[in-house]
């Protein structure tokens, strides 16, 4: 009886190991209702296969908190499975060492095949995978209520930029909010985006954002580009300061304003509310920068784990690239794919023409990272241009003086 418990004993010892739930650590900032609903898609596929989610989310739209938190897990010794990033971020964590190989999945699974280039600039480090994108937004988009167009006598989309502008100045005398916005630094820059490739073209943005050329950035190109900014200021309410992106999308949603300038993750905002793209709301590049998309990705670098979470780790990376989640995952959350080879039948209006303007910015060379979410610059002068931008847009400097005050952060 003795050696029968014994032998219980042993083989129960050694089944509890294999008994324990695979499980991932995950940390991201999709928060909001759109953002969580998305999310949920990449969870509900990870538990069908008996991988548990541990979900670690931090509130605030952009990343800067969620880096925080990275940071203070790295140094501790325990980073998370997984961590949503963007661009630079991920090549300045690669080079500290603490990601994980992505090779032998992405071989097995031909991401290389698949994923465009300008993606392939941060997902890989010294030709090595390290993080697994899930999808891609673009920055240059407008969310318009068509109702309250409507209301304002306002029949079309408005084309140029001068339309633009008088068609808020006709929102504002119809008596709603021109441009909802939320005073936040990215969010400024996110209009920047935009604003810059309306005034210069995709050439001179590249130019000023992706090389630093100190003529452009100092050129009456950029000065226009600022007085630009000038003028959406005077279309946005009094409140806006400290505003978050999703209660703007929110104000456009309930008809209290007509126009946002965001990216296109706005679009889960307004599904999450049952609008319909075409019917409810319309959805169109910043005026002057149709044929041009500036681009983020994001993506979740993997870090080195335990050799106990690598085999779920693998399948949360190989979950995330499969193309059946990749359109499960972008309809809901209002980006395109990651992958060039994920059909559009399943997307509405808005994402139709997300992923038609993508493969065709693909092609004619017009796909460039945003200077707003950390695809274009390091963080370091990302931040610098921030602080630009949205003290010239809470009237602290004119814009003579972002001019010079941009080009010297380049510079600096």
């Amino acid at each position: 009886m003795k050696k029968t418990l014994i032998g219980l004993a042993v083989t129960a010892a050694f089944a509890v190991p294999a008994m324990a739930q695979q499980s991932v650590e995950v940390l991201h900032w999709w928060t909001s209702g759109g953002e969580a609903a998305a999310l949920g898609v990449l969870k509900g596929n990870l538990e069908k296969q008996g991988i548990k989610w541990n979900d670690m989310p931090v509130a605030g739209g952009g990343g800067e908190q969620a880096m925080t938190a990275v940071r203070a897990r790295v140094t501790a010794g325990n980073p998370p499975t997984a961590v949503q990033m963007l661009g630079f971020d991920i090549q300045d964590w690669a080079k500290q060492g603490v990601l994980a190989d992505l090779n032998d999945v992405a071989a097995k699974e031909g991401w290389d095949k698949t994923v465009p280039a300008a993606l392939q600039r941060f997902s890989k480090f010294n030709g090595k995978w390290v993080a697994a994108p899930v999808n891609v937004h673009s920055t240059n988009w407008v969310w318009a209520n068509k109702e309250v167009l409507a209301k304002a006598g306002i029949t079309a989309d408005p084309k140029t930029w001068d339309e633009f502008i008088a068609d808020g100045e006709k929102l504002q005398k119809a008596g709603f909010i021109a441009l909802a916005h939320g005073g936040q630094p990215w969010q400024e820059a996110t209009m920047f985006d935009g604003v810059v490739i309306s005034t210069g073209g995709v050439d001179f943005y590249r130019k000023a954002f992706i090389d630093l050329d100190p003529k452009s950035l100092n050129s009456p190109t950029m000065l226009k580009a600022f007085d630009r900014m000038a003028q959406l200021r005077k279309l946005v309410d009094k409140d806006f300061s400290g505003r978050d992106w999703n209660v703007a999308a929110g104000m456009v949603i309930s008809g209290k304003a007509g126009f946002q300038i965001m990216g296109d993750w706005a679009k889960g905002e307004f599904i999450g509310a049952k609008k319909v793209p075409g019917k409810d709301f319309s959805c169109f590049r910043v005026p002057g920068t149709q044929g041009v998309v500036s681009f983020n990705s994001d993506q979740f670098a993997m870090f080195k784990v335990g050799a106990d979470k690598v085999a779920a780790q693998t399948k949360l990376a190989s979950a995330i690239m499969d193309p059946g989640f990749q359109s499960a995952f972008n309809v809901v959350k209002g980006s395109v794919p990651a992958r060039t080879d994920v059909s559009d039948k399943d997307f509405d209006d808005c994402g139709k023409k997300g992923m038609k303007d993508f493969a065709e910015a693909n092609t004619k060379n017009t796909l460039v990272g945003s200077m707003a979410h950390g695809h274009a610059v390091p963080a370091s002068i990302k931040n610098a241009f921030y602080d630009v931008i949205t003290r010239h847009f809470n009237g602290q400097i004119d814009s003579k003086k972002a001019v010079v005050e941009l080009a010297a952060a380049a510079k600096s």
